[in-house]
């Protein structure tokens, strides 16, 4: 998946590069840049810091990972918060552009950010997160690349906004009973009593075990010519498969593969299995990140969805959030996702 939020401490994530919201002076801060230091090797880290000197806000700067699951560690100089007067945004977003630049020029293929300034250096938690998925989604949409956004605790990561409010709300205050099909009954009651009667009326009196079984096999003769013709008809009323539906959206909006999967949160390789495979059958999280990328409204969505077998329902948080956020036009999968791991949910993407 090209960009994954994660809970978990950031030394124990597997990926070519760790980034180090660092200390600008050559010596172990607190915080994230502790925490790395301590996992990596005090001794051997320090001593390749030392090489690159000081640094100022907004740069960044790689050494090797030593004793992290990575190749790269990439210290960014992050700002002290100062009420937002100063380019703080801009400073963190230069530092998320320039270490995943960094990245590319190391030839990585997966990044794993914190969230930078939010910790010691006062940075706000909410425009943090706003500033961080600006800046990753902006590259992700002209690149390939796994970028992993690490969150340790619950406390580190806070969602504003209308959107995370009224959903909030709509948790709260939702009625979760709803049926999810409604589904086509075939009934042969009638056909049945129609046979009863027509032999009761031939033989003028009561009719026999014999004569019961026979009405039976009548019966089941009948129900099953029944059932093969409405199974045909079925059959021959055949719709789109959800891959075949998928792809007829995407040729009359006009898109091309590139701004569907990427506006998906899908990459490049899951896609082209999708487009292979005219029997595809996606998970739920998938499915309904096509449909947000293709900026389908909420019946679009479920006729997409229902080619999968898949149906929303008012007793799961996962759908009632992703069914707001449809419903009210918010099509920035990001976005959703964030609510989405707020809430402890599974994000959207393959």
């Amino acid at each position: 998946m090209p960009l994954k939020i994660i809970r978990n401490d950031i030394t124990k994530v597997k990926a070519d590069a760790i980034v180090n919201a660092a200390n600008p002076n050559v010596t172990i801060g607190s915080g994230v840049d502790a925490t790395i230091y301590k996992a990596a090797g005090k001794d051997a880290l320090l001593l390749e810091r030392k090489k690159i000197g000081v640094m100022h806000p907004g740069e960044v700067a790689e050494t090797p990972a030593f004793n992290l699951h990575a190749k790269y560690i990439i210290h960014a100089i992050g700002p002290v918060w100062k009420g937002g007067t100063s380019g703080e945004v801009d400073t963190v977003a230069q530092c998320y552009r320039k270490s995943l630049e960094k990245a590319k020029e190391l030839e990585c293929e997966s990044i794993a950010f914190p969230l930078l300034a939010s910790g010691t250096y006062g940075f706000p938690k909410d425009i943090a997160l706003k500033t961080a998925i600006s800046e990753i989604s902006g590259f992700l949409f002209n690149h390939d690349m796994t970028v992993y956004l690490v969150v340790y605790d619950k406390e580190s990561f806070e969602v504003s906004g209308t959107a995370f409010n009224d959903i909030s709300s709509v948790i709260k205050e939702e009625d979760i009973v709803e049926p999810l099909f409604h589904r086509r009954e075939i009934r042969y009651g009638n056909k049945k009593s129609e046979i009863l009667h027509a032999k009761e009326l031939s033989f003028g009196s009561t009719l026999s075990s014999a004569d019961l079984f026979k009405v039976d096999m009548a019966y089941t003769e009948s129900e099953e010519e029944a059932l093969d013709e409405d199974i045909k008809d079925i059959i021959r009323a055949k719709e789109e498969t959800f891959q075949e539906h998928l792809f007829r959206l995407i040729d009359r909006k006009g898109l091309e593969d590139k701004d569907v999967y990427k506006k998906a949160n899908i990459d490049r390789k899951h896609f082209s299995k999708i487009r292979g495979n005219v029997n595809y059958n996606p998970s739920k999280r998938t499915a309904l990140a096509l449909a947000v990328a293709l900026e389908l409204n909420l019946d679009e969505t479920k006729d997409l969805l229902l080619r999968a077998g898949i149906a929303l329902s008012k007793s799961n948080i996962f759908d009632l959030i992703v069914e707001y956020c449809i419903d009210h036009k918010i099509f920035d999968i990001y976005e959703i996702n964030c609510i989405l791991f707020k809430y402890d949910q599974q994000t959207l993407g393959a």
